[in-house]
């Protein structure tokens, strides 16, 4: 008891909920899943996506919380506190090298945020095109000093948040933060309904065409459902170690996974309907968001205001969630290898950068690295796939059979109810079905299908 009384946690409940939406609201939502969307058919896509986040998202949300609630320790640690086998400390790892492998392209793609605030307020949106918006984009990419100054520029941010601790940090920037970019993400979606051809893109991002899904639509789903939600990334054992011992935890992981799918679908009806009225692709790839939300602002009185302003919050948005990633790699070292809280973020940023620096050099066609290609995928895309389509699966579907049928029962149920405060046991009881008989069989099904070793 005395390492859970001791250890920092958020102050309130809501600022648990900010937090963790801070790490779930991120390039994920407003960035990876409409370029996504638009690569894989559209509503079919957001359909299985939705799916996902039900039965798979939100039951394994559920089981990180408990498990870092309970333990209050990083992701590895707490495997080897909860744990009777020493090997389940493996969920841990993973969780690890996913967060670095994430972090290596994550920080590339948020430089380019960070950029783009610059870029608004220099006034080089000013009477855009479609044509012009694309060479700002290359210019963003390709650099290669530009890319490479402002992914540096975000590992520094992070770094003095992370130094700040959790109250002082993570706290006080996601609570203040991030509802003023949903407000804004709010007025995007309004003004692109309003273009002309807005209808077909609301058309694409909402009809559904099963004759569109594939296994490998299936795979990049549930890839995007673990990536957005921070799953098996040891970000939310992490955070749950923070929460107070009254936190809801079942209340919290189903309003985070909430509010992430609305400002995720906001973010689609911004981009899709500007796609069509400027008869643009919808399979841009990770170029979409960049060339789409400068030419919504375009049509608006203020744009260029608003538009850094978007850019500014995006950019914030991005941040909150490289801090709840970099904070797993932090809480590792600082808790298993005793090395300083400082020590430790520094440690981590510099690898990412040297590491990372392989992604923004490989991000486009046109880059240094743009025709190196490892496994058929550059840098950029390997550390993007292997995390969010193979060791998320992996550590989520490890995860919810360690709950399911590893630890007990009972333990569960006493931890969720917030040792029988909360009379939720009808709710218990239901997600603890999804948790050892729904979400292992759906993860493991994808899981070999993605590797050949089963078909859909």
């Amino acid at each position: 008891m005395g390492n859970r009384a001791g250890r920092e946690k958020f102050s309130t409940g809501l600022a648990a909920f900010f937090a963790t939406l801070g790490s779930a609201l991120g390039l994920g939502n407003i960035w990876k899943f409409p370029y996504l969307v638009g690569e894989n058919g559209g509503g079919a896509f957001l359909f299985i996506y939705l799916l996902c986040v039900i039965f798979v998202g939100i039951p394994v949300m559920i089981c990180e919380f408990y498990i870092g609630r309970k333990t209050r320790k990083n992701a590895v640690g707490a495997f080897q506190k909860i744990g009777t086998n020493p090997a389940w400390k493996i969920i841990g790892y993973l969780g690890v090298l996913s967060a670095y492998l994430i972090m290596f392209f994550y920080s590339c793609v948020a430089g380019w945020v960070y950029s783009y605030v610059f870029k608004a307020l220099k006034g080089d949106f000013n009477a855009i095109s479609a044509h012009s918006v694309e060479a700002e984009l290359t210019k963003a990419v390709v650099g290669p000093i530009s890319p490479l100054f402002w992914q540096l520029v975000v590992l520094i941010v992070v770094s003095v948040v992370l130094i700040c601790g959790v109250k002082r940090g993570i706290e006080r920037v996601t609570k203040t933060l991030l509802p003023v970019l949903f407000i804004l993400i709010i007025i995007c979606a309004i003004r692109a309904m309003t273009l002309p051809g807005a209808f077909q893109g609301l058309y694409f991002l909402f009809h559904i065409d099963f004759s569109q899904l594939t296994p490998n639509i299936i795979l990049m789903a549930l890839g995007l459902a673990f990536f957005k939600l921070s799953l098996g990334m040891g970000t939310l054992i992490t955070y749950g170690s923070y929460f107070t011992e009254n936190n809801n935890m079942i209340t919290t992981a189903i309003k985070v996974a909430l509010s992430d799918t609305v400002v995720s679908l906001l973010a689609g009806i911004a981009i899709f309907p500007t796609v069509f009225s400027f008869s643009m692709e919808t399979g841009a790839g990770p170029g979409l968001l960049f060339l789409t939300i400068p030419l919504v602002f375009s049509q608006i009185p203020f744009g260029n205001i608003l538009l850094a302003a978007f850019f500014f919050l995006t950019s914030i948005a991005a941040t909150t969630a490289m801090i709840s990633i970099v904070e797993v790699l932090v809480a590792y070292l600082s808790e298993e290898k005793g090395m300083s809280r400082t020590k430790a973020v520094i440690f981590n940023a510099t690898l990412i950068m040297f590491i990372g620096m392989l992604a923004t050099l490989s991000a486009d066609r046109a880059s240094i690295l743009g025709d190196v290609h490892i496994f058929g995928r550059t840098f950029f895309q390997l550390f993007d796939f292997t995390s969010s389509n193979v060791i998320l699966p992996i550590g989520g579907l490890l995860i919810v059979i360690f709950v399911g049928w590893v630890g007990a029962k009972e333990e569960f149920r006493y931890e969720l109810s917030n040792q029988g405060m909360l009379k939720t046991d009808w709710l218990i009881s239901i997600f603890y079905f999804f948790i050892k008989y729904v979400a292992p069989v759906l993860l493991a099904v994808v899981f070999l299908n993605s590797i050949g070793l089963f078909r859909i």
